[in-house]
């Protein structure tokens, strides 16, 4: 949102005041609390009449400083995010104070505020400046009563029906971007993945893959300086970077206040684990999770015996298939949501489950937080005030999606607790996992139970509604084996894994702009992602069916689904049944390694799928790069967006062996252009990596000790300890790996733990008495 006019003037209608100075500094020993005026004082007349800003500063972790700025103290105060990571008190951080101002430290993050004119708020790290705040950079803007704004912001889709401007007060912040500073984050947007010359509007809305819009809001960034900043306002948050102010990133917000969080690196995984540590870590996912998921798609036709052949036939072509996933239709047309099988085509669900289950098989099933007002569940819902309602009592409805329909009040826990216990029942039936659909058409016009205010429940009712969900996937299922795979989320909503890019279209460039929503996700502390493999909308082509079948299995976790049509790999040839084949065992080869970096997503906030940013930051030349990613530390994956075959992506420094091929390459650090059929693509091991791998591929959740490899690759680098977690007994061994000019050493502690090890083209080695040596 743009209140200037160049770089001297303000728009029509717009009154701007600006923190002109730090009048004074009130240290409060675990805080600094800042009067700003928007005049300089020069004399005692100069406080009349006058409007002040109050700054302050404080930490909640060691790392991250938070700044509160407010106009008005008394007016509605924001929610803000649960940060279950943050200490109570905010009382991390110490403060000093001089004559020429004062600082709040926490760890090596420093913010200092300088007594006097100009405004100055500096943020530095060890001695390192990494942003500022600096004139004009704090500011509130008053819009004039007869200012274009939106009387009645309630839109389907964007923060206001009008695109005008929903309040008539508002504060904002600038922070200065350096030369040659990249920022990234703010969600999964599909656009190009470096935000600089965007304007982003922090607002959930279900439009699509190839808009601006954003199912998923998330108003965090990182900048490849190695900090992060996180506007704790789950309300619309409008972002200028390097737009309306090119020097600066800006972040403004309706009301009377504004927060934010300055989080310290000093690299760019350690921004996310700060920032992941504070807003929460993504939960495990289960090993069962991560297989083949096939779907039904939207509004295809299908009972129980299309289900049925569809299993069959992936188990007659020996594809390995984890889950199945009953999309929309399983219930009654004009029901949804109703919980209830449609009797016509599934008349005995719990016997259909438990013969999917006989097939070593889960069950994913399709839901929304919408109440149809055919549904049963419309009248009880209503009757018990369980849905929202309007101001004058009367329940709100609409027809888009479902004739009549309600929506779920999650502010009220009689309302959570009964659309809990209608999904218990669903899991009794047989369900293991829950698809939370929609979440982002909320209205502005609306009273919530708990009184929450319109503009904060548009963003967070995806929380509450994902909360629900997997509150009760983890209290039935347990810990570590709850999967939602949910489309709406904002910031926190990692807790709840998985996510996926939403309303795709089938074709290389929507496969493109999917692969830069999920990395765009991944900088924004998501740890795990998926997509509708072939795109959504329409049929794709068997080319782009099957290039997109490689890039999905190469992703966190791997779902075919679609919108008016199957995605079965047989509807398109037989070389697509091929390609499916070849690359869900690959996956499921790779499941000892791909299995400890979803456990470093969790425990760490790391996501499974990196943009080369976090594995390179000291290499300016992956800064922009948005058409290849890295699976944890070792694996760099550069998908075909082209039906020639034809892929161009950047090998960073370093010896790097080939995945599929076993070719060993040593890069300067260049472009590469190369041609790969459809059973191929780029997948490079990086330089020194020892991979853990397993011979079974027929599920990825086992016992990877029995059988494991450890597949020792060339180079000096990679890590002297590497960990194996087996999902069979949560067990956890730890390898540690000697390299001397001949031979490699690996060995264990745990001498009951049977490996072998071998390089890409060599013979195996197994090992004895827990250690292996392997001539190189």
């Amino acid at each position: 949102m743009k209140f200037t006019d160049g770089f001297w003037h303000v728009r029509p209608g717009v009154t701007a005041l600006y923190a002109q100075e730090a009048y004074d500094i009130d240290d409060r020993g675990d805080r600094l609390v800042v009067s700003a005026p928007t005049k300089r004082i020069e004399s005692r007349g100069d406080t009349l009449n006058r409007a002040m800003l109050t700054v302050t500063l404080s930490s909640p972790l060691e790392g991250v400083v938070r700044v509160r700025i407010e106009h008005f103290q008394g007016a509605r105060r924001s929610p803000g995010f649960e940060l279950p990571g943050a200490a109570p008190g905010d009382d991390v951080g110490s403060t000093a104070a001089g004559p020429d101002g004062a600082t709040l430290t926490s760890g090596a993050l420093t913010a200092r505020v300088a007594v006097g004119s100009p405004w100055s708020l500096e943020f530095s790290s060890a001695g390192r400046p990494l942003t500022a705040s600096g004139h004009k950079s704090v500011g509130y803007a008053a819009l004039a009563p007869d200012a274009p704004v939106a009387a009645e912001p309630t839109g389907i889709a964007g923060v206001t029906s009008t695109g005008l401007a929903p309040a008539l007060r508002y504060v904002h912040e600038q922070l200065d971007l350096a030369v040659g500073e990249s920022i990234y984050g703010l969600g999964e947007r599909f656009g190009p993945v470096v935000k600089n010359g965007q304007t982003v509007d922090i607002w959930n809305a279900d439009g699509g893959t190839s808009s601006e819009q954003s199912y998923k809001n998330v108003p965090f960034y990182l900048s490849s300086r190695g900090y992060g900043v996180f506007v704790n306002q789950p309300e619309h948050v409008s972002f200028e970077v390097g737009t309306e102010a090119v020097e600066r990133v800006q972040f403004s917000t309706a009301g009377e206040s504004l927060e934010y969080f300055v989080i310290d690196g000093p690299t760019p995984k350690d921004v996310l684990e700060r920032y992941t540590t504070l807003s929460g870590k993504p939960a495990q996912v289960p090993a069962w999770s991560y297989g083949l998921w096939l779907s039904t798609s939207f509004t295809t036709d299908y009972d129980e015996e299309t289900v049925t052949g569809f299993i069959e036939g992936m188990s007659a072509r020996s594809i390995p298939l984890s889950v199945f996933h009953f999309d929309c239709f399983w219930m009654r047309e004009f029901n949804w949501t109703d919980f209830d099988w449609d009797a016509r085509t599934f008349p005995d669900p719990e016997g259909m489950l438990a013969r999917l289950h006989e097939r070593s098989l889960r069950v994913s099933a399709w839901l929304n937080p919408y109440i149809a007002q055919r549904s049963p569940l419309f009248a009880e819902a209503s009757a018990a005030g369980y849905l929202v309602r309007r101001a004058d009592g009367s329940v709100w409805q609409w027809d888009f999606w479902q004739a009549g329909m309600g929506l779920v009040d999650f502010t009220n826990p009689d309302a959570r607790a009964w659309f809990q216990e209608k999904v218990r029942v669903l899991l009794g039936q047989g369900v293991d996992a829950i698809k939370t659909d929609f979440g982002e058409r909320i209205p502005l016009d609306v009273v919530w139970h708990d009184g929450s205010a319109p503009e904060a429940m548009h963003n967070l009712y995806a929380q509450l509604y994902n909360e629900a969900v997997f509150e009760v996937l983890v209290a039935e299922r347990g810990e570590g084996d709850a999967v939602v795979f949910a489309r709406s989320a904002t910031a926190g909503g990692q807790r709840m894994p998985v996510h996926w890019g939403g309303d795709n279209s089938s074709s290389f460039v929507s496969m493109a702009e999917t692969l830069r929503g999920g990395l765009s996700l991944a900088l924004s502390g998501f740890g795990f992602w998926s997509h509708d493999i072939g795109g959504f909308e329409g049929t794709p082509d068997p080319a782009v069916f099957k290039r997109w079948v490689a890039f999905g299995l190469l992703s966190s976790h791997s779902r075919l689904h679609g919108s008016t049509s199957y995605r079965v790999p047989w509807a398109f040839d037989d070389e697509a049944v091929e390609v499916t084949r070849r690359f869900a065992e690959l996956k499921l080869s790779l499941m000892p390694y791909l299995y400890s970096v979803g456990r470093t997503a969790h425990l760490t906030g790391v996501p499974f799928m990196r943009p080369m940013l976090l594995e390179f930051p000291d290499d300016p030349a992956v800064r922009h790069l948005e058409r290849q990613y890295m699976i944890g530390p070792s694996l760099l994956v550069a998908p075909v967006f082209d039906a020639s075959g034809l892929v161009e992506y950047y090998l960073p420094e370093g010896t790097w062996t080939q995945l599929l091929t076993g070719e060993t390459v040593r890069s300067p650090g260049a472009w590469r252009r190369e041609t790969h059929d459809v059973f191929s693509l780029p997948v490079w091991v990086r330089s020194g990596a020892v991979l853990p791998m397993s011979a079974r591929v027929d599920r990825p959740d086992h016992d990877y000790f029995d059988g494991l490899v450890l597949v020792v690759h060339p180079g000096a680098g990679g890590p002297s300890t590497i960990a194996v977690t087996s999902p069979v007994g949560d067990r956890t061994v730890t390898y540690q790996v000697t390299r001397e000019r001949s031979q490699v050493i690996i060995e264990t502690e745990a001498r009951d733990a049977a490996f072998s090890v071998r390089t890409p083209d060599g013979d195996l080695v197994s090992s004895s008495d827990g250690k292996a040596t392997l001539p190189v």
